[in-house]
């Protein structure tokens, strides 16, 4: 579920880039918040999908049903000027599936927008060390019941790692933001600061010399998980472009 902030974030970057009459898909589009939104300052034409209707609060905005984790997108390919997929992939088991079905109905040039909790924060780093969880996620009940205690959320993804399926994907020109810097984070950030460099430096030249897992395709990515922006933000803003 989308906050403010995330709206905040994601509604500029996709005015940005989508042309007047163009044509926009939300997946995971809830209760069309982010359409409604968007349509304020724009008048193009808006899809939504998402795995159920029921959510959709906006009069008018049909919603094309589809289960995100094992049906393609009922769209043609190249059809869309920019996606948005906001709090989405944390809630599939196979997001790099759905990674691929967005670059196929972009066209050429098109844009996704993407935001995932932030588990690379510090508060979600030192969660993890002293309860093996990360932030916004935790231990699953086993059973087939509604994930609630979680709010759905079961697939943690490191923003390295989705980086690299959008790469996969097709995708270019991949930057990371956040929505906002958490507060509860900045006195850990005074005191880890020098050892998250120090430490985080030492691994880097052993993994570029001794492992050799340093290219120049992923050392933007690569050095982006101890930046600044990741050790306090809340939630991860991930743009990408399909190549024209």
């Amino acid at each position: 579920m989308s906050t403010e902030a995330i709206y905040r974030a994601v509604i500029p970057l996709l005015r940005a880039h989508l042309p007047p009459e163009g044509r926009h898909l939300d997946v995971g589009s809830g209760s069309g918040e982010l359409i409604r939104r968007l349509h304020a300052g724009w008048s193009g034409e808006s899809f939504g999908c998402d795995y159920t209707s029921e959510w959709m609060r906006l009069p008018g905005q049909k919603v094309d049903v589809v289960d995100l984790d094992k049906e393609p997108l009922p769209y043609p390919g190249a059809f869309f000027d920019a996606v948005s997929c906001t709090e989405v992939v944390e809630h599939l088991d196979d997001y790099r599936r759905l990674l691929r079905e967005i670059f196929r109905v972009l066209r050429p040039g098109g844009v996704l927008v993407l935001s995932t909790p932030n588990i690379l924060n510090l508060k979600s780093r030192l969660r993890f060390l002293w309860f093996g969880f990360w932030n916004l996620f935790g231990p699953l009940p086993f059973s087939h019941k509604v994930r609630v205690d979680t709010d759905g959320h079961i697939t943690p993804v490191h923003y390295f790692y989705l980086a690299h399926a959008l790469h996969e994907a097709g995708f270019t020109e991949i930057a990371v933001s956040v929505d906002r810097w958490q507060r509860s984070s900045l006195l850990s950030l005074a005191l880890l600061s020098l050892p998250v460099r120090l430490l985080g430096g030492l691994a880097y030249r052993r993994e570029a010399d001794r492992y050799q897992t340093v290219s120049p395709e992923n050392e933007p990515h690569l050095k982006a998980v101890n930046s600044r922006a990741l050790l306090l933000g809340r939630t991860c803003i991930v743009l990408a472009k399909k190549p024209s």
